[in-house]
């Protein structure tokens, strides 16, 4: 007899007491709330739209190929990913994740670098806006002209705070203000790209063969067009990853150990076949190929040459509500991350950071700490002309550093005998070790390329400084080893379950064998 909703409830609330947490959170989120978490955290329209013009740049037609590249490397990490959120639907996925196939100090470390990395994300995701905005109206270009040196970074600044503003006031007035948004937002998102795929179907001008076309990006490159080729990739890899959302919603879904694998999944394989399908026809309908607007507007120049004005005004329109929900996810899920770390006192101001609002039945203060942080990231980047590349690279890094220790402890339990999947939910059987290990290759080489100290992509224009093309080591190296540093001296003896988010202990159980921490 198929279980009722409040007997999947409290067997999701027990799942919990795994960790030694009580439920806190409501659960209100049903099956296609999930999978619009995770699709609008990955945003079809707003990844490619922000980062064509510098794929198509440094890889010509041809970078077309990283689209199913890195799609086949992230299927391998969320296919491990589905896996744990069958097993553990937990607010704080990555964090938990890792806490538990390692220990509390790799799980520690996942956590900082997921949090950082996904405020640097709200950042980069906020500045789209500038991309989109002025193409509808020259209004929108409130500083300068567009003209000037720093005119559209600092413009793209002043509209990334707005949007960050919004966000973090929805988030603060409850998960249902914001699923509501989301799940409207991601409607009219999904429609307005398969409005978008047909009407550039209907124009096309030249075959599908135009992705074999390189533009001689590779000239005077040390690796030829493969140089050229993995430099282009950057615009790829931006898109598809943020997967895990589904599962860092868990505690405030209903049915999640079911749903959530299935929402990770689904968010991944509509975005690869959506998305490749909008790069695919727009290269193939675009007028010219040698037009100087695909370098610098990418695709929004594309629809409003290949649609015209009205048309092209409109779907820029949708564009931009994609952004805004893909904002509204990410900084969704760094809210559920530095609420489950917080619960593990694992923060600074933990217990006030891990406070439920008794009124939205959301951690409030999180929502606003996380905005302040990212506006804070684009204050330091204000006059940086290559902002877009440098924010944006530094973020994915970032996150799948973060991915990363979850996939390799995940291995290394596999080989150990210690991953079990959990009974009757998703698994990947006897094809659990060779996707493991394809995951942790794949993380590994694109942490490597994304982080190459290329000019192309941190000092692309002067002055150049040796510092800012080496800025992506730098910066990650530092948020790294000085965050783990931090926690080593001094976090790491106070971690431990908050007594008041503790779940109750039954007479004669174990704690130490219901969680990895301590509770306080």
């Amino acid at each position: 007899m198929p279980l009722s909703d409040d007997e999947r409830s409290a067997q999701d609330d027990a799942g919990l007491a795994e960790f030694g947490y009580r439920p806190e959170l409501e659960r209100t989120l049903g099956t296609f709330h999930t999978f619009a978490a995770g699709i609008s955290y990955i945003s079809i329209l707003t990844g490619t739209f922000q980062l064509f013009y510098f794929g198509f740049g440094h890889g010509g037609p041809a970078y077309w190929w990283s689209w199913p590249m890195v799609f086949v490397g992230q299927l391998m990490i969320a296919l491990s990913f589905a896996e744990l959120a069958a097993r553990h639907p937990v607010a704080g996925s990555v964090y938990n994740w890792a806490k538990r196939l390692g220990n509390a100090h790799v799980g520690w470390l996942a956590g900082w670098m997921m949090l950082v990395a996904s405020i640097v994300s709200l950042a980069a995701v906020a500045l789209a806006y500038q991309l989109t905005l002025p193409q509808i109206s020259a209004a929108f270009q409130i500083v300068g002209d567009g003209s000037g040196r720093y005119d559209t970074a600092t413009n793209g600044v002043l509209l990334a705070a707005v949007l960050i503003l919004f966000t973090t006031l929805v988030n603060a007035f409850g998960v249902k203000l914001m699923a509501r948004i989301n799940t409207a937002g991601v409607f009219i998102e999904l429609a307005a790209t398969v409005v978008l795929i047909v009407l550039f179907a209907v124009h096309v001008v030249r075959g599908p063969d135009v992705v074999l076309q390189t533009h001689h990006t590779g000239t005077g490159q040390s690796f030829g067009y493969l140089g050229a080729f993995l430099t282009a990739s950057l615009a790829s890899a931006y898109v598809m990853y943020g997967f895990d959302t589904a599962a860092s919603l868990g505690e405030e879904s209903l049915d999640p150990s079911r749903n959530a694998p299935r929402a990770i999944l689904r968010a991944l394989l509509a975005s690869f076949v959506l998305g490749g399908l909008i790069l695919l026809l727009a290269l193939m309908s675009v007028h010219s190929l040698n037009g100087k607007g695909l370098t610098t507007d990418g695709l929004q120049y594309i629809v409003l040459d290949v649609l015209g004005d009205t048309v092209g005004k409109a779907m820029l329109w949708c564009v931009l509500i994609a952004v805004t929900v893909c904002a509204l996810a990410v900084h969704t899920a760094a809210i559920r991350l530095a609420f489950a770390m917080s619960r593990d006192n694992n923060l600074p101001a933990a217990s006030l950071l891990a406070r439920v609002s008794p009124r939205f039945r959301t951690p409030v203060l999180p929502a606003v700490i996380v905005g302040v942080l990212s506006l804070a990231v684009l204050l330091i980047n204000i006059r940086q002309p290559q902002i877009f590349s440098v924010v944006t690279s530094i973020g994915i890094i970032m996150i799948y550093g973060a991915y990363l220790l979850v996939t390799v402890p995940m291995l290394i339990a596999r080989l150990r005998g210690r991953w079990q999947p959990a009974a009757g939910r998703f698994s990947l059987g006897r094809w659990g070790l060779p996707v493991n290990v394809l995951a942790v290759l794949w993380g590994a080489g694109m942490i490597v390329n994304l982080a190459w100290p290329r000019a192309a992509v941190y000092n692309a224009t002067p002055p150049y400084h040796w510092y800012l093309r080496w800025g992506a080591v730098l910066f990650v190296g530092a948020v790294a080893l000085g965050g783990f540093a931090y926690y080593w001296l001094v976090q790491r003896h106070r971690t431990g379950v908050l007594a008041e988010h503790a779940a109750r202990q039954e007479p004669g159980t174990d704690t130490k064998e219901r969680t990895p921490t301590h509770v306080r």
